[in-house]
């Protein structure tokens, strides 16, 4: 069942990977409030729907079903988020260090909510059901949609199609792709890492320490977003983009070597303080190489880049930890941030650009 699982939670992962950036690109055309209305409801009826048919133990086929439709329904909410900061600030007279501190605030927000997601999901599982924390998440979700729609003077215009306008697929653009491409093995390494740590935890019966230690690799990446929004400096997001991803692979060579709870949580909390400014630049770079009418969905590639590398390490990491040990399995993320650097070789020419921005 654990391999059916997570051959199922890939599946999801790819689904949506694939999706999102379409109900993107329709936000573009159509506007966020529409595709919004379109989108959430299915979402979540069919979330609901498959934790219905699981916890009554219907076949396997129609609960996963049930979770593939729903992901094939989620929009990339980040990407709608980051989309009205840049419409909202982009006219100011700071405008530019303004939506840095906003995709910054994002980044933070996003690890917030990855401390404190989980631990409101385990509480309600534990003292109500073990279903009551999908309930939740789908209540958050409801509200927080509600509460979005009615932020209208904030939603950017639409950018109807012109027929006689030629509209080309967004991962030809070269900056899209020097982005997507390096997020794909980020994600590996995102994804690795974290079953490497659970494993680690296991392995030294400190189960206990596993949301700790992945609370303070967070914690990390929350406390470089604060720095990255606050402190305007002159260093260009495609130089931190190219310079942190160098740091954070050599701030994670120490998983290699860690022997103690407290190593690992120490060298969590050093590579995580590269995360966010690396993927508010990647935003940033995206945005600012691509046309208005394009930009939401440029950011949607970027996070199914993010989703189509998390969904990959799980059978290599499982393979490293089941006959080497969870101590051995960190290499698999090590590699995926020296795969990480090797990815911008081949878009040298657009980095030779992106560079400046």
């Amino acid at each position: 069942m654990p391999a059916q699982n997570g051959s199922i939670s890939t599946g999801a992962a790819l689904l949506n990977a694939a999706f999102s950036p379409l109900w993107s690109r329709k936000a573009d055309q159509i506007g966020q409030a529409k595709v919004l209305r379109l989108t959430i409801p299915p979402y979540i009826i069919f979330g609901l729907l498959f934790i219905y048919t699981i916890t009554h133990s219907f076949p396997t086929l129609i609960w996963m079903t049930c979770i593939f439709m729903a992901e094939a329904f989620l929009p990339n909410i980040s990407g709608l988020v980051r989309r009205r900061w840049l419409h909202t600030l982009e006219k100011e007279e700071d405008g530019r260090q303004l939506i840095n501190t906003a995709y910054s605030f994002e980044a933070l927000v996003d690890e917030i909510v990855f401390i404190v997601g989980p631990l409101i999901a385990s509480a309600a599982a534990i003292s109500i059901a073990p279903q009551a924390g999908m309930y939740f998440a789908f209540s958050f979700m409801s509200v927080g949609t509600g509460l979005y729609l009615l932020q209208k003077r904030t939603e950017p215009p639409p950018y109807p199609i012109v027929k006689s306008e030629e509209r080309s697929a967004v991962l030809k653009i070269p900056y899209v792709r020097a982005i997507f491409v390096p997020y794909i093995f980020l994600g590996v390494f995102f994804a690795s890492a974290t079953l490497s740590t659970i494993a680690f935890a296991d392995q030294l019966n400190a189960k206990g320490s596993t949301g700790i230690l992945l609370a303070t690799w967070s914690a990390g990446s929350a406390v470089a977003a604060i720095i990255n929004g606050a402190i305007e400096t002159k260093i260009t997001n495609g130089q931190k983009f190219v310079y942190l991803i160098v740091a954070m692979f050599f701030l994670t060579i120490p998983l290699l070597f860690v022997h103690s709870i407290l190593v690992l949580g120490i060298v969590l909390f050093l590579s995580g303080l590269g995360v966010a400014p690396i993927l508010v630049s990647g935003y940033a770079i995206v945005e600012k190489s691509v046309p208005a009418a394009k930009i939401t969905e440029s950011f949607a590639w970027v996070l199914a880049g993010l989703q189509i590398g998390n969904a990959l390490p799980g059978p290599l990491s499982g393979y490293m930890i089941d006959n080497y040990g969870a101590d051995k399995s960190f290499i698999v993320p090590v590699i995926a941030l020296l795969f990480t650097i090797l990815s911008l070789l081949p878009f040298r020419k657009v980095w030779q650009v992106a560079i400046k921005i």
